[in-house]
């Protein structure tokens, strides 16, 4: 990855004003979890029975067995032909999902294999060849690993969107007829955190060109971007944030409800996995498991628990320096998902 695009965002965090507000309101579930609430204006964590609330199962165990069993918990609407989205990594990255694990998960998804793109940045990523290698070098052989843009992009409407009227997928999304977004939840240099949004919004779309609408690359013209490109050619905090809602509701509206949610809240370093060997050590210990069929309700609920952790500091600070936080608010707005939940743990 571009040293000098890294040096910039460490530079850029350092500088920028925090979110404001403080915690605010806690609550219950049927299992007496408590969660403090992040500060993002609607956001509630509800009582169980709540019929206005979206169902977000949890557990504190991280393994195939309980991966398995959160997502029989929302596989009700999964047919056909399957993807399961997550982010394969750089290569020798430490912070990647652990493959026996992801293995496992997809050995009980009948009729389903890896899906991901190619990079924007250069990086082991950047090409389909190298992408391939990359693959291969990070374990990723136990089943077929679909890189939809090999072949070129096609292009979803934006339905109400904020900026985007329409984002270039990768061609072969096309093929698929459900979605299972397998997320490793950690921070992430641009966006603050990457949590099911971000594995879709910039995951799902092409490298060279879906991935210059996502990132409002529409200044400068170097492919790959140059550390001047990333430092002043591309909108951040608020308007990056509304961006990756945009692309991702264009991917959640093409599948309906042919699309869940699982976010792994572990090894939650301030870096994304395509940061490589250069992430940073995680500073926090992990969390566990979560399912849902609501994309804001998924990602709401790993935030605040984030913000009740006691030693989530490090991710906390780069969150808010991102303005990460918005990317909630945007998904409220296009109303993507329901910022209120119920944590159902299945311990």
């Amino acid at each position: 990855m571009d040293i000098n695009r890294r040096d910039f965002f460490k530079l850029a965090g350092a500088t920028a004003v925090a979110a404001a507000g403080g915690l605010a309101f806690t609550g219950g579930t049927d299992k007496n979890i408590v969660h403090a609430q992040a500060p993002v204006v609607g956001s509630k964590l509800v009582k169980s029975g709540s019929e206005s609330a979206a169902k977000v199962y949890f557990t504190k165990k991280i393994d195939a067995e309980h991966l398995i069993a959160l997502y029989k918990r929302v596989n009700e609407s999964i047919f056909g032909k399957v993807g399961i989205k997550l982010h394969t990594g750089e290569k020798n990255g430490p912070n990647i999902l652990p493959r026996d694990m992801v293995q496992k998960f997809q050995a009980q998804i009948p009729n389903s294999n890896i899906i991901e793109t190619n990079t924007m940045y250069l990086g082991d990523r950047y090409t389909t060849e190298g992408h391939l290698e990359t693959l291969k070098v990070n374990g990723w052989t136990f089943c077929d690993v679909d890189i939809m843009d090999r072949d070129g992009g096609v292009a979803f409407p934006v339905n109400g969107g904020k900026h985007l009227k329409e984002v270039e997928m990768g061609k072969n999304l096309l093929n698929y007829d459900s979605i299972v977004v397998l997320t490793h939840f950690k921070g992430h240099l641009m966006g603050g955190y990457g949590g099911s949004l971000k594995n879709i919004a910039i995951g799902m779309a092409s490298g060279q060109m879906g991935k210059r609408q996502v990132h409002g690359y529409t200044k400068g013209t170097n492919m790959p971007p140059t550390g001047e490109d990333w430092a002043h050619n591309m909108p951040l905090q608020d308007e990056f944030m509304e961006l990756m809602a945009d692309s991702g509701k264009a991917t959640c509206d093409h599948f309906g409800k042919r699309i869940v949610f699982l976010n792994v809240m572990r090894r939650m370093s301030v870096d994304c996995d395509c940061a490589g060997t250069s992430a940073a050590e995680p500073t926090m210990a992990d969390i566990g498991m979560v399912a849902s069929t609501d994309i804001l309700a998924i990602d709401q609920a790993c935030v605040d628990m984030v913000y009740a952790a006691k030693d989530s500091k490090d991710l906390r600070e780069r969150i808010e320096s991102r303005h990460g936080l918005h990317q909630l608010a945007a998904m409220a707005e296009l109303k993507m998902g329901n910022p209120h939940y119920e944590l159902i743990s299945i311990d």
